[in-house]
């Protein structure tokens, strides 16, 4: 049980997303020099001699018919139809809300709110981990034109300071355990004293307006019109994770989200009759969206957990039947390894999708033979609403993240000519549709480098296979650079996790004067296995080429630094150097 401890806190989920992204251990393909060995001549070549191919790529699946409406107009009628079927659970408290009853309480709270003065485009945060309240206030601001914006329980003072800054947040809702991080914000040096005007606290504290308090209100002051354009109007302005920088603040409309439902909403993913486990954080648009939404919008139960802990994941799973499990790679590889899942009963589990960040093919691989079942993967992130592809056609594509969703396009570009490429050449994906985001608030150079011409350039590698499932190899500006070559840290990363001696591992580029940079990997130990650094650099010598070898050493570490994504954080394994 010890040991299962340190894995509850090495597979902890305290973060936040912004891009969900998969890779695969694929053969090497054709690319453009920003990605590959080759010169640029031949990259100008290739495009000349195949100008008669398409390079604007389609989904399989039949364009759908979007309607231009409000998320209130979109879900509330939803709510109504499914009725005194159940809708959410709280896995911890046992409390349980049908379909109705939501409804009732998304109202009440709608209506409290603007009671207290809140308006379509006022910020309201929530600071929380799951529970009920915070899916009640997510549908209650949705369709009461307020925009939500939302933060990681894990944030520092100074980062929720910050974020209340930026957002223009005017009303706060906390729990308990919460509050004195919003205290400290709002004491900080940086914090804008003026804006917010409520703090209210889910549970019940002397001296705060209490969020039970707002379910008694009688409903009557809920706003009937939200929204004349759902295309401008924003929804959620959620905060990206900053991996290149200070966080943005992500708006996404109104249109965005009611078209990402849409375009995702296929029964591998979600039915009337299926029961999802929402353990991923709702402060994220994977927790919020992804899962929330996607079963809400189709009439199956929302099973809520405050994060991800393995034997409580476990027990709601075997306990609620799940039917259809979403995670992200340090949940697959739990469930593909650690000894404790023989111990429950998962079987009812249909559809398993991963997202979030890399899963490589011999992760998958072992996944699907201990568990039976493939692990189907997606890609996007938050500027995406957040999906844009997704392997649900069967035959599933093992080391794919699928075909495009419908009403949306997509074009492979060579990063340093911005030429577009063909099927199998490698180069930057960028994204072209509905769910694209309305832009980054207040920085409209962002924007502009994001979004150019409608395409949002999402600054991940990778290449369309002939069967139109994409690979996604790593991020453009993670690719480690070395001698002219570039190396995808995620290919490299999959290929360790098949030594038999490695838990996990992580892998960057390290400054060297002659090459530029060098591989480096850090390695967390299998356990029940002794290895050495010698025998995981020889295991990469037989297995990869030349530039792709652990010039830059093999260090040891008890754990790999992960968002709750799964995404590796490789600034603090730079910052170790």
């Amino acid at each position: 049980m010890a040991s299962l401890g340190k894995s509850v806190r090495r597979l902890s989920v305290l973060g936040t997303y912004s891009r969900l992204y998969m890779s695969t251990g694929s053969p090497r393909r054709r690319a453009c020099p920003a990605v590959g060995s080759i010169t640029r001549q031949w990259c100008t070549r290739k495009l000349c001699s195949s100008s008669a191919r398409n390079t604007i790529f389609t989904s399989p699946i039949p364009d759908i018919q979007i309607k231009e409406e409000s998320l209130s107009e979109y879900l509330l009628p939803k709510f109504e139809h499914f009725g005194n079927k159940t809708a959410l659970v709280d896995a911890n408290a046992g409390k349980t809300y049908t379909y109705l009853e939501m409804r009732d309480a998304v109202i009440k709270l709608g209506s409290a709110l603007h009671r207290l003065g809140y308006r379509k485009g006022d910020v309201l945060c929530m600071c929380s981990t799951n529970n009920t309240e915070y899916a009640l206030l997510i549908l209650a601001c949705m369709t009461s034109g307020i925009i939500l914006t939302t933060t990681n329980p894990a944030f520092t003072s100074v980062e929720l300071a910050r974020q209340l800054n930026h957002s223009g947040t005017t009303c706060v809702v906390v729990i308990q355990s919460l509050l004195p991080t919003v205290q400290e914000a709002f004491a900080s040096d940086i914090f804008l004293k003026t804006k917010v005007k409520n703090v209210i606290v889910v549970g019940e504290l002397d001296g705060y307006r209490s969020f039970s308090n707002l379910l008694n209100d009688d409903g009557t002051c809920f706003p009937d019109n939200i929204t004349d354009n759902p295309k401008d109007d924003i929804s959620l302005l959620l905060y990206s994770s900053g991996t290149t920088g200070l966080p943005k603040g992500v708006m996404l409309t109104h249109r965005n989200i009611v078209s990402n439902l849409q375009q995702t909403r296929y029964k591998y993913v979600s039915d009337a009759d299926d029961t999802v486990l929402c353990h991923m954080p709702m402060c994220n648009v994977y927790g919020m969206q992804f899962i929330l939404l996607t079963i809400l919008q189709a009439g199956g139960k929302v099973v809520i957990l405050p994060q991800f802990e393995p034997e409580s994941f476990l027990d709601s799973i075997e306990q609620h039947k799940v039917t259809v499990l979403y995670m992200v790679p340090p949940m697959a590889l739990f469930l593909a390894r650690h000894p404790v899942v023989d111990t429950f009963d998962i079987s009812s589990i249909r559809s398993h999708l991963c997202g979030a960040a890399p899963l490589g093919e011999t992760l998958c691989r072992e996944y699907e033979n201990r568990l039976r079942h493939p692990v189907v993967q997606c890609y996007g992130m938050t500027e995406l609403s957040p999906i844009a592809t997704l392997d649900t056609l069967p035959p599933h594509h093992i080391g794919t993240v699928g075909p495009l969703i419908p009403n949306s396009s997509a074009k492979i570009v060579c990063s340093e000519t911005e030429a577009e490429l063909g099927p199998e050449e490698t180069g930057e994906l960028c994204i072209r549709g509905p769910h694209v985001m309305k832009g980054y608030l207040n920085n409209e150079k962002a924007t502009n480098d994001m979004i150019k011409d409608g395409w949002l350039y999402t600054g991940d590698v990778g290449h369309m296979r002939d069967d139109g499932c994409f690979v996604i190899k790593d991020r453009l500006k993670e690719l480690i650079k070395y001698n002219g070559f570039q190396v995808a840290p995620a290919e490299l990363e999959d290929l360790l996790l098949r030594h038999p001696g490695v838990h996990d591992a992580a892998v960057i580029g390290i400054p060297d004067e002659r090459a530029g940079e060098i591989p480096r990997a850090y390695i967390v130990p299998n356990p029940n296995k002794k290895v050495t650094s010698e025998e995981i650099s020889k295991f990469v010598e037989g297995n990869a080429a030349s530039q792709k070898q652990l010039r830059g050493g093999v260090e040891f570490i008890d754990e790999i630094p992960k968002s709750s994504s799964g995404k590796i954080l490789r600034r603090m394994l730079r910052n170790m150097c």
